[in-house]
C-alpha cells in the first residue's frame, strides 16, 4: 500500500489524468446503463399494446414511417433502429419504413403512397415539411388529410416537439415517449399554412415563413463551430457590417381573422331508412321556390407598405388553444430601428424562439395574406427552417388541417390553460 501511495505522489500528474479519464468513463457508463433501462421500460410498454386481442377479421393497422437517415447529420437513423423501430415492432402495427435518399424525395413518395391507417415522420423539421407538402399536393389530399401523423424528433430542429412532447433533457427519453405517444392514440389538430408563388406549387408549413437579417444571420451560425458558444453571436455581429440598418421592404395586403365553425363529429350519421329520404325529395320538390342566394360581400383586404428588418409570418401550434373561437396566424412586422448591440442580443433569442415577436414590433391577426416584394429583391424565405428563393407570395390558412399524435399530458395541460 506504501508502494501505490509513494507511485501516485511521485507521478501526480499521470494520477490525477486516470482519476479523470475513470471518472468520466464511469459516467458515460452509467449514462448508457440509464438509457437501456428508458429503452426496456418503453418496450414493456408498447408489448402491452401489442398482446391486445382482436378478432380475426379485423387487419393490422398499417403504419408508414417516413424516416430522413441524413437528419441529426447521419445520426437519424441510428437513432430510430435503437430507441423507436423495437416499440413500433412490439405494439403489433404493420410497419413500413421508407428510407428517403435526397432532398425533395419524400414529396414524390407521398404521390405515390397507397392507403395506411397512419403516417409517422422519423426526422427534423424539413422533413416535416416535405411530407406535409407531398401530403397536401395530392389529388386526394381530401381524404388523406384525415389520416393521423405522428412525428418522431430525430433532426437538428424539432419545432413541433415542443408542442407534442414535454420538454426533456435526455434524448433517449424523448425519442421512446414521442413513439409512445402515437400508440396512446391522443391527437390535436394542427394548423397548415399554405404557401403559393406566382408560378410554382404551393408548399406547405406548420410553423411559419421568416424573411429578414436575423433568419439570414442564423442560417450562417455553423461556419463559426470553432467559436464554441459564443458562436451565434459571433454571425450576428458579421453581419452588422453589411449595410445599416438592415431594411427589407414590401407590400402587404391580408385578411382578419375568420370565426371558427364548429367541429364536425369523427362519426357520421347513420344513413335515414329509405321512406324516410323519399319524403324529404317529395317534399322539397312539391316545395315553394327557393329564394335566390344574397351576394356575397366583397372581402375587406387591408393594404399595407411596410419597411422591417424581419418579417415572420406564424402559425399558432406553438401557443395552442383548442378552444379558441377565431381562426387567424400572427404577422410580425419588426422595426427598423435597431441597435447593433440589440441586433446582436435579440438574435442569440430568436435561435431558440424564431417566431418570437419582440417589443415595438406591429403585430397583426390575419387568415390570408399576399405579399408583394420590388422586383430585382435578393435573399431567402426560411419556411419551417428550409430555405426557398425569396418572392411574391400568397399565404393562406388552413385551420385544423391536420391532426397530430401528441402525449396525453400534454393535451391535458392545454385544456386546463384554455378552463384557467
Amino acid at each position: 500500500m506504501a508502494k501505490v501511495l509513494a507511485a501516485l505522489r511521485n507521478h501526480w500528474k499521470k494520477s490525477t489524468f486516470g482519476a479523470c479519464l475513470l471518472g468520466w468513463g464511469g459516467q458515460w457508463l452509467y449514462g448508457k446503463h440509464c438509457d437501456n433501462l428508458l429503452r426496456r421500460a418503453a418496450c414493456q410498454e408498447a408489448q402491452a399494446f401489442g398482446n391486445q386481442l382482436i378478432p380475426a377479421t379485423v387487419p393490422l393497422k398499417k403504419a408508414t414511417v417516413f424516416l430522413n437517415p441524413a437528419a441529426c447529420k447521419g445520426k437519424a437513423g441510428n437513432l430510430f433502429e435503437k430507441n423507436a423501430a423495437p416499440i413500433l415492432h412490439l405494439s403489433g402495427l404493420d410497419v413500413t419504413v421508407v428510407k428517403t435518399d435526397y432532398e425533395g424525395q419524400a414529396k414524390k413518395l407521398l404521390e405515390l403512397m397507397e392507403n395506411t391507417d397512419l403516417i409517422i415522420i422519423a426526422g427534423g423539421d424539413g422533413t416535416v415539411q416535405e411530407v406535409i407538402t407531398g401530403l397536401l399536393r395530392r389529388a386526394d389530399e381530401a381524404a388523406f388529410s384525415k389520416i393521423p401523423i405522428g412525428f418522431i424528433p430525430l433532426g437538428k430542429t424539432c419545432t413541433l416537439s415542443h408542442t407534442l412532447y414535454p420538454e426533456s433533457t435526455n434524448q433517449v427519453q424523448h425519442i421512446t415517449n414521442a413513439t409512445l405517444a402515437i400508440l396512446k392514440g391522443e391527437t390535436v389538430p394542427l394548423d397548415v399554412l399554405q404557401i403559393k408563388g406566382e408560378k410554382e406549387q404551393p408548399v406547405f408549413a406548420v410553423s411559419g415563413l421568416r424573411w429578414g437579417s436575423y433568419r439570414d444571420a442564423g442560417v450562417k451560425v455553423s461556419k463559426y463551430w470553432y467559436l464554441g458558444p459564443l458562436k451565434t453571436k459571433a454571425a450576428h455581429f458579421f453581419s452588422t457590417f453589411k449595410e445599416w440598418p438592415q431594411k427589407h421592404q414590401a407590400a402587404l395586403m391580408y385578411l382578419g381573422p375568420t370565426e371558427r365553425p364548429p367541429e364536425e363529429p369523427e362519426e357520421k350519421p347513420s344513413r335515414p331508412p329509405l321512406y324516410v329520404r323519399l319524403y324529404r325529395r317529395l317534399r322539397s320538390y312539391w316545395s315553394s321556390p327557393k329564394e335566390l342566394p344574397q351576394e356575397v360581400a366583397p372581402e375587406d383586404w387591408e393594404e399595407l407598405k411596410l419597411s422591417t428588418i424581419e418579417l415572420s409570418i406564424a402559425t399558432r401550434n406553438r401557443q395552442l388553444d383548442l378552444t379558441r373561437t377565431e381562426d387567424f396566424m400572427d404577422i410580425c412586422i419588426e422595426a427598423e430601428s435597431v441597435s447593433k448591440g440589440e441586433f446582436v442580443h435579440r438574435g442569440s433569442q430568436k435561435m431558440r424562439d424564431p417566431h418570437r415577436c419582440p417589443e415595438g414590433s406591429q403585430c397583426i391577426q390575419a387568415s390570408r395574406c399576399i405579399l408583394q416584394l420590388p422586383e430585382g429583391t435578393e435573399g431567402s424565405f426560411g419556411i419551417d427552417n428550409e430555405e426557398y428563393e425569396a418572392m411574391p407570395v400568397e399565404v393562406k390558412l388552413l385551420p385544423r388541417k391536420l391532426r397530430f399524435f401528441c402525449d396525453p399530458r400534454m393535451r391535458e395541460q392545454m385544456l386546463q390553460a384554455a378552463v384557467q
